[in-house]
C-alpha cells in the first residue's frame, strides 16, 4: 500500500492512477490520516451488437404497424 498527502496525490495523479491500474493500492491522507482509497473502476465485458445478424431479420418494433396487422393486434378482424 501507498499513501500519499492530497498535495502529492495532486502533483502525481497521472502516475498514481497508472499504479492503481497496475494493482497497487494507493491512499490519499490529510496529514497522516488516510481518507480516499485510489481504485480503478471495473468494466463489465457487455458489448451491444455482438450478435448483430446471427438471428435474421428481426423487426423494428418502433416503426408503424401496417394497419390490417394492427387491427389484428386490437382484435378488429
Amino acid at each position: 500500500m501507498r499513501q500519499v498527502t492530497v498535495h502529492a496525490a495532486k502533483t502525481n495523479l497521472s502516475k498514481l492512477i497508472d499504479a492503481a491500474l497496475a494493482g497497487e493500492e494507493i491512499v490519499i491522507a490529510k496529514g497522516d490520516d488516510p481518507v480516499v482509497r485510489l481504485v480503478p473502476i471495473e468494466r463489465g465485458t457487455f458489448k451491444f451488437g455482438v450478435r448483430k445478424g446471427q438471428y435474421g431479420e428481426v423487426p423494428d418494433f418502433l416503426e408503424p404497424m401496417d394497419p390490417a396487422d394492427l387491427d389484428l393486434w386490437e382484435g378488429r378482424s
